[in-house]
C-alpha cells in the first residue's frame, strides 16, 4: 500500500526546494504567531511562488477568523487549509465553503477519549490528522517532536484520507506504517536542527525511508 509524504513547519525557501525534490507530496505553513515555525502571509507567498502544482501547499491555522484567512489567501494561493484548534464541523464546512480550500482538520490524541468527535467531520472535511496531544501548558497545538499512543488509532477506518503525525521520523517511521497504514505521513519537528529550521541530513534520510516503505512522490492533485 503506497502512501504520501508531508512535510510541515517549513519556513525557509532552501528548505521547500528540497521538500519538493525529494518528492514530498504536501508542504506546510504554519499561520499560527505563537509557533516557533510562524510563516508571516507575506513571507509565505515568497516559499510557495515556485512550488509545483502536483505539490499540495498548505496553511495550518488555529481558529482561524474569516478575516485572518481572506488576509493570508490574498497574499499566497493555498491548496489546503489544515485546522489545529476547535473547530465545529459546522464550522470546518463554511471555511472549505468561503475559502475554496480543501480543509484538512487536525486532532490532538492522548487517550481515546480524544476520538470521540472524529466521525461528526467524515462530511465536512476533506481530510484527517491525528496529532499528539500537546505538553501541558504548551503555546501551540503541534510540532512538539512527541509521538502518541498509536494504539489509539488501531482499527481505525475513515472515509477520509488522513494523515498520522506527531514525532515521525527516519528512525519510527517503519513502526508506524507497520502498525497503521497512514495514507499520510506529516513530519516536521523531528526533521529539524533548530525549531523551524529544517536539517537537510534528516530530511534527506527521512524521504530516503519514506521511499524505501512504499511512498509515493506527487504527481498528481487529490
Amino acid at each position: 500500500m503506497s502512501f504520501r509524504v508531508k512535510i510541515c513547519g517549513l519556513t525557509e525557501p532552501a528548505a521547500v526546494e528540497l521538500a519538493v525534490e525529494l518528492g514530498a507530496s504536501f508542504l506546510g505553513f504554519v499561520l499560527h504567531p505563537p509557533s516557533p515555525r510562524f510563516v508571516p502571509p507575506e513571507r509565505l507567498a515568497e516559499l510557495v511562488a515556485g512550488v509545483p502544482s502536483t505539490v499540495r501547499t498548505v496553511g495550518v491555522a488555529v481558529d482561524p477568523t474569516d478575516a485572518f484567512l481572506a488576509h493570508v489567501l490574498s497574499h499566497a494561493p493555498l491548496d489546503l487549509l489544515q485546522l489545529h484548534g476547535e473547530e465545529t464541523p459546522e464550522r470546518v464546512r463554511a471555511i472549505g465553503l468561503s475559502t475554496g480550500c480543501r480543509v484538512m482538520k487536525a486532532f490532538r490524541v492522548g487517550e481515546p477519549a480524544d476520538l470521540d468527535g472524529v466521525a461528526a467531520f467524515y462530511e465536512a472535511a476533506d481530510f484527517l490528522l491525528f496529532d499528539a496531544r500537546p505538553p501541558p501548558g504548551a503555546a501551540w497545538p503541534g510540532g512538539h517532536g512527541l509521538p502518541f499512543d498509536w494504539r489509539l488509532l488501531d482499527g481505525l477506518e475513515s472515509p477520509l484520507p488522513w494523515a498520522l503525525a506527531g514525532g515521525l521520523d527516519a528512525g519510527n517511521l517503519a513502526a508506524a506504517r507497520a502498525r497503521l497504514r497512514p495514507p499520510i505521513v506529516d513530519a516536521s519537528s523531528g526533521l529539524e536542527r533548530a525549531p523551524g529550521i529544517k536539517d537537510p541530513e534528516k530530511l534527506r534520510a527521512f524521504m530516503a525511508e519514506a521511499r524505501r516503505l512504499g511512498a509515493r512522490r506527487a504527481e498528481e492533485p487529490d
